[in-house]
């Protein structure tokens, strides 16, 4: 009867009892949904079923199967283990090095959507996978939309999500990156830049800190370094009533706001409940 490796994420095969025929099938050699579910719980999942599920629908054979709860079970995020993250109803691919998308993001799509319906251009600053560009995208249909980071990997994986699109990706720091010609023509700039502050990133928990970028993570001693340096350069790339949005914490709200009033824009926040989401908003004048 198989049984687990000592390495082997599984519990053991239950060992047939005394009274089993034998003609009764062996215990098969796959690991069973139910002992993928025993491994990600001992390994402290707590939504073991869930995952398990998806850890069997990635699987192409029960190696790539052990393979991929092993991964799980020592603290890999289960969106870089099966290689893509659900977003607004996308099917967002992910890799290693690559910043995970927060479904709480997804309230910064809905307050870009609301407030420019009809927008035709859409950068996604900070893409990391470029998860806000391809939603906007899918939400508006026939637009023009570019996508940035610095990190190459997240470039190449941003390139990914946006070709149904005819996205357009660039690699460079903030608007270095960005073709000239996107000047003054921006309708919606959606910039998640990194906000935790430089202190805190230690705290944070192991599968951000352990197995994602800190350029996607520390925004500096009081987390708002990024999103001042953005705030500073955007006027001139939105078009008139162009938007600025990015998330920020609840105790950081303030501080944005005033980053984006002193450089000319008209401000606000919009909070979400369910997702414990906040976002600052900034106009471009008329």
């Amino acid at each position: 009867m198989p049984s687990s490796s000592p390495s082997s994420p599984f519990p053991p095969s239950p060992e047939p009892s005394s009274g089993s025929s034998a003609s009764a099938a062996p215990f098969p050699a796959y690991p069973s949904r139910e002992r993928v579910v025993a491994a990600l719980r001992a390994a402290g999942c707590v939504f073991a079923e869930e995952e398990a599920e998806l850890l069997l629908a990635a699987a192409g054979d029960p190696a790539g199967l052990t393979a991929l709860v092993e991964r799980r079970a020592a603290g890999e995020p289960l969106e870089l283990v099966v290689g893509w993250a659900e977003f607004r109803g996308l099917r967002i691919t992910v890799e290693p090095g690559v910043f995970v998308p927060r479904r709480r993001t997804e309230f910064l799509v809905e307050q870009a959507l609301a407030h420019a319906p009809e927008a035709a251009v859409v950068v996604d600053l900070c893409c990391g996978s470029g998860a806000l560009g391809a939603a906007l995208a899918d939400a508006l249909g026939d637009v023009e939309v570019h996508a940035a980071d610095i990190d190459p990997a997240a470039v190449r994986c941003a390139g990914r999500n946006l070709a149904a699109y005819g996205g357009q990706v660039h690699t460079g720091d903030l608007f270095e990156a960005l073709p000239g010609g996107l000047r003054g023509r921006i309708d919606i700039l959606a910039a998640n830049v990194p906000y935790v502050p430089t202190g805190e990133v230690p705290l944070l928990p192991a599968e951000a800190r352990d197995h994602e970028p800190p350029t996607a993570l520390d925004g500096g001693e009081d987390g708002l370094d990024v999103l001042r340096r953005v705030a500073a350069e955007a006027p001139e790339w939105l078009a008139p009533g162009g938007l600025l949005l990015v998330e920020t914490s609840e105790r950081q709200a303030a501080g944005a706001l005033a980053a984006f009033t002193r450089n000319g824009l008209a401000a606000r926040s919009a909070v979400s409940e369910q997702w414990y989401a906040h976002v600052v908003i900034g106009t471009r004048e008329r």
